[in-house]
């Protein structure tokens, strides 16, 4: 009985024997485990994801307001700018000498729920994501004539459209039918590549484009006859006047500070320039709260788990007081007794964890689809990371600190039954 070998094997026959109780246990703390495993991975890949999407832009640029705002509606496309800025302004700062490529992007349409983006070629050249990964097409190819469109991946699966389709632009983020540009659709020429980022959320269409079709809505609703048809809005010149917000990629990264002061002190009309890394920052900042709820919602349902490990482990100990003498008869120590409940409990904690681990990756490979089509997001399926690791052993750790209230218990009673046999 003195072997650990002897012990596990008997901890582990111990609990064939008791297997629905034990069962009951081992799903509770695989719940919990999977649910604080999920928290934490949701959590790092999330910033990763929010990270990695705008990973080769320098600045971004809009107009006055709030850095956390502009990151959002510029990058992640939510909520509305306050403001436009003039197209003048967009040119004059792309010809600095330290500006190395500049996309301007143009917002406030939408396609069946989706963002429309106005912007040009150059945003499927300059835009990186997943580190320094460039957009990449899955069929056709970028704009090129004025009423193209290219789709992200997201868009093209949710909507069933592919190469060749047309598709209708809605004034506004509302696409309810009543306000569609319906006399001036566009072909779709191109549908992107999936990145697991806010790209694939979106329609790509062209500047001039944004500007012809919203000719004759200049306040806000269709003045009938001021429209251009289908004909005029190809061919005749179209000037861009304003646009929501621009990217930019400089020569030197290490200027990004001072050309960020220059651009905020933009003499021809009031800017806002952040860069990318810090406006992050301060987005988690406002979530640091949520995270560090989420998170002690996850440890209490795990020590909640553990503390179900126990309530079981105690509840069985007077059944087992027979079982307990035949081992001390058999020449275990109380000390012996003792050990075997420390084993169960690490076999039980361990099974639990292994089972939450396998629950999220089940949870995950199912939702990962979802989550592609609707927030443009996926989280890794794969082995544990090594902070995924410390959690699992962490709670190793626990169920053994748990198991010692069992185990005295054990070890009690061992004694006195051993006192009483003796008498």
């Amino acid at each position: 009985m003195s072997a650990p070998v002897s012990r596990l094997a008997i901890a582990r026959r111990s609990l064939l024997r008791r297997w629905l109780s034990v069962s009951l246990t081992v799903l509770g703390i695989a719940v919990s485990v999977a649910m604080i495993l999920a928290v934490e991975r949701i959590r790092l890949e999330t910033r990763e994801n929010f990270t990695q999407t705008v990973a080769g832009t320098d600045l971004i640029v809009g107009s006055r307001t709030s850095p956390v705002q502009l990151l959002l509606y510029s990058v992640f496309r939510i909520g509305d700018a306050t403001a436009n800025i003039r197209y003048s302004s967009f040119e004059k700062i792309s010809r600095h000498p330290q500006v190395r490529w500049a996309v301007p992007l143009s917002l406030g349409d939408s396609h069946r729920g989706f963002r429309v983006v106005g912007t040009t070629p150059d945003y499927f050249e300059h835009l990186r994501v997943a580190g320094d990964r460039s957009l990449s097409f899955a069929s056709g190819e970028r704009l090129a004539e004025r009423f193209d469109a290219v789709l992200g991946a997201s868009v093209a699966r949710a909507l069933g459209y592919e190469v060749g389709t047309e598709i209708v632009v809605a004034h506004g983020t509302r696409d309810d039918g009543l306000s569609s540009h319906d006399t001036l659709p566009f072909k779709v020429v191109g549908v992107l590549e999936f990145t697991g980022s806010p790209v694939d959320q979106a329609v790509y269409v062209g500047l001039e484009a944004i500007e012809a079709i919203h000719i004759g809505w200049e306040s806000g609703t269709r003045v009938a006859g001021d429209e251009l048809d289908r004909d005029e809005a190809t061919e005749v010149e179209i000037e861009v006047e304003s646009i929501t917000a621009f990217f930019l990629g400089l020569e030197r990264r290490s200027a990004a500070l001072q050309f960020q002061r220059a651009i905020n002190g933009f003499p021809d009309e009031p800017l806002t320039a952040i860069l990318p890394g810090v406006a992050l920052n301060e987005l988690w900042r406002l979530f640091g709260n949520v995270e560090l709820a989420l998170l002690a919602v996850a440890v209490l349902t795990v020590v909640t788990g553990l503390i179900g490990m126990v309530v079981g482990l105690l509840s069985t100990l007077g059944e087992r007081r027979r079982e307990m003498a035949v081992l001390r008869a058999l020449g275990a120590r109380p000390l012996d007794l003792c050990s075997l409940l420390f084993f169960e409990s690490a076999l039980i904690a361990l099974a639990g964890a292994l089972l939450g681990y396998g629950l999220l990756t089940l949870a995950l490979a199912i939702a990962n689809p979802l989550l592609a089509s609707d927030f443009g997001v996926s989280f890794s399926t794969g082995l544990p990371t090594l902070r995924e690791g410390s959690l699992l052993a962490a709670v190793l750790g626990l169920a053994l600190i748990a198991a010692v209230l069992p185990a005295w218990q054990a070890y009690r009673l061992s004694l006195r039954d051993g006192l009483h046999a003796g008498v």
